[in-house]
């Protein structure tokens, strides 16, 4: 896992799982960054999350997407309940709106200038 924002998240080997969580944020945004860092804070501790990519646009859509080796990292982390409570506040206060798409990735593989990469 790269704690570097500018870095992708490296290919690992399939299978494993991602969630895509794409936002449009409200004007109010009280607590927000408090509680988004808490999150990674937490996600990261589950064991089999890989790793969090985040962009976002100047027009205001905001895309994350959490690597899990398998589906029951991923299950951990949907029931987590501080996480739960989290979402609430976001659906209250934070999110105009929201998707979220949850996939198991069959194939990875990535680039770095100068070094070799083989699909996977």
């Amino acid at each position: 896992m790269s704690d570097d924002s500018q870095v992708p998240v490296e290919a690992f080997d399939p299978p494993y799982y991602v969630a895509v969580f794409t936002t449009v944020r409200t004007q109010g945004q009280s607590g927000y960054r408090e509680t988004n860092a808490r999150m990674e804070e937490l996600v990261r501790e589950i064991p089999g999350f890989l790793g969090i990519d985040h962009a976002q646009t100047p027009g205001g859509l905001g895309i994350t997407v959490g690597y899990f080796r398998d589906a029951d990292a991923l299950t951990q982390w949907r029931t987590n309940a501080e996480h739960q409570t989290a979402q609430k506040r976001g659906r209250a206060e934070w999110y105009e709106r929201y998707t979220l798409h949850v996939a198991k990735v069959e194939r990875s593989h990535g680039f770095v200038r100068g070094a070799q990469q083989a699909d996977r």
